[in-house]
């Protein structure tokens, strides 16, 4: 597990691309029979991809944490991109789908992912916050996750929003997590943006074709840069900044959030004419 320094809002206006791309994006940590994991000090957020096949693949604790386990003091949601599989958390195996989702709380001590089949293999997609307080374990099938169609095709942005782990669905301490589906022939995602100073958010896209890419941006409002971003590639987006995202063609994306509250409506909007 290798730790991610951010930037501030005053270093970022200097930054280079490929700068803001070694500070903001996180690349290559998806990879079959493996486990790769990034330590963020925004939020002290950990987030990375579990990809087992024939073996199952434990989640150990890091030096980085000074933990007894990886969840000892804090919170994990699991999101499956893959096949079937399952996660075994203190010895109790929890079957999930394609686009199912776990919420594994504080104080858990043993946790290990598997493949139903190698050959279809599951992807778990892993985004951690720190927890001062204790919620169970919580399964939310896809078809669980309220599924909410927002935007239009004249607009370019219709979707589907999925909110799996927040203060109506799986509880947690801090963490939100959900996902949002691009329909065919949209390509705008929360369009017109927003910050938010008290939580930070992590965007993960998925369901990108191999020669399609997402133009991520980000920043001030009043001063916005842009990331090109590849399947399964991830974005940090602190508090100050914006985010949102063009695709060559639709996709979807896990949106991911820690900090000072858990309202999926806090938020304040920069109206698309204060873009800069």
């Amino acid at each position: 597990m290798k730790t991610v320094l951010m930037a501030d809002p005053t270093r970022y206006p200097r930054m280079t691309t490929e700068e803001l791309r070694a500070t903001f994006l996180l690349s290559g940590l998806y990879e079959p029979g493996r486990l790769h994991l990034r330590y963020v000090d925004l939020d002290r957020s950990v987030v990375g991809f579990a990809a087992p096949l024939e073996a199952a693949i434990a989640l150990p604790t890091y030096p980085e944490l000074r933990a007894k386990s990886f969840t000892e003091r804090r919170e994990l949601g699991v999101l499956n991109l893959g096949g079937s599989g399952s996660i075994t958390v203190d010895g109790q195996a929890h079957a999930l789908d394609n686009l199912d989702c776990l919420y594994i709380g504080r104080s858990s001590r043993e946790v290990s992912f598997a493949s139903k089949n190698a050959s279809a293999p599951a992807i778990f997609y892993l985004l951690s916050y720190p927890a001062h307080a204790e919620f169970p374990v919580a399964l939310v099938r896809k078809a669980e996750a309220s599924p909410t169609e927002i935007g239009s095709a004249e607009t370019c942005n219709k979707r589907t929003i999925c909110k799996y782990i927040h203060l109506q669905g799986a509880r947690s301490c801090q963490l939100v997590m959900g996902v949002t589906h691009l329909a065919p022939g949209s390509n705008w995602n929360t369009m017109p943006p927003h910050t938010h100073m008290r939580r930070s958010e992590i965007y993960m896209y998925f369901n990108l074709a191999a020669d399609a890419r997402v133009m991520h941006f980000m920043g001030p409002p009043d001063e916005t840069r842009h990331l090109v971003i590849e399947d399964k590639e991830i974005v940090v987006s602190p508090g100050w900044s914006i985010h949102s995202g063009v695709g060559t063609r639709a996709y979807s994306f896990c949106w991911g959030m820690g900090g000072e509250n858990q309202d999926y409506a806090d938020m304040d909007p920069a109206p698309v004419a204060s873009l800069r």
